[in-house]
């Protein structure tokens, strides 16, 4: 009898000025886990670029800013392949090592067994002292809230670090380009009755840098605001 072919996973990486963070994520993978690793550069003014495809990444560049311009940017790359050459499933994972790239293949387990299109790191329960300002977690169990009230699917958190399989992500047709990438899709995949599993996963403080949200009070209210706006714009668009 033949062993069950493993399925083709390539992994998504929004980057923007990581090239402190960028070698070590890289040498954090599984090893020959994911058929293509695609960096998103999402205009670095640093060595980002240079060092990711040093260690074997692929890099797309995407000047405009946002970081759901960078993940489209990844998927757009894999759209140009060859039809049969399209995965299997895609990972999404950001840069700054505050998610292990090690629980990978754990939130790939679901997916290869047919029992999930969508699996999300949940981060809260394992997230070690700091690593998740009040804020954010407060900004996450709102925006989950909304996203419950208006769908009827309650999650636990927006976790950045999750894996699709490819036809669910040709589904949901993200549009987002900014900060409301993760709750759109997470908003879609409720509407369309998407089977979504929630993974609870160790979060820790990223490696080195500022992030681009809650690293400052400006960025966390620019991203909250448009977190909460990508949800009533859904909402509104599904009673109209």
């Amino acid at each position: 009898m033949n062993e069950p072919t493993a399925p083709r996973i390539d992994l998504i990486v929004p980057a923007l000025n990581e090239e402190t963070n960028i070698v070590p994520m890289m040498q954090a993978l599984p090893a020959g886990f994911f058929r293509h690793v695609i960096v998103a550069d999402n205009g670095s003014t640093d060595r980002t670029a240079e060092l990711a495809e040093t260690h074997g990444a692929v890099v797309v560049h995407e000047p405009q800013p946002g970081y759901g311009a960078a993940c489209q940017a990844g998927l757009a790359w894999i759209r140009g392949l060859d039809g049969g050459q399209l995965p299997d499933a895609v990972a999404f994972l950001d840069a700054d090592l505050a998610d292990d790239p090690a629980n990978l293949p754990g939130l790939c387990e679901p997916i290869a067994a047919g029992e999930a299109d969508m699996v999300i790191g949940t981060r809260a329960a394992l997230a070690e002292a700091g690593a998740l300002d009040p804020h954010q977690r407060f900004g996450n169990w709102l925006a989950c809230r909304l996203i419950g009230l208006a769908t009827g699917r309650r999650y636990r958190d927006l976790g950045p670090m999750r894996v699709l399989r490819w036809e669910a992500v040709q589904k949901l047709d993200m549009q987002d380009r900014t900060w409301g990438w993760t709750v759109e899709m997470q908003y879609k995949a409720a509407r369309q009755k998407l089977r979504v599993v929630e993974i609870d996963v160790p979060y820790r403080k990223r490696r080195s840098g500022k992030s681009k949200i809650s690293g400052s009070v400006v960025g966390s209210a620019k991203a909250g605001a448009k977190i909460i706006s990508t949800i009533f714009s859904l909402w509104w668009a599904d009673r109209s």
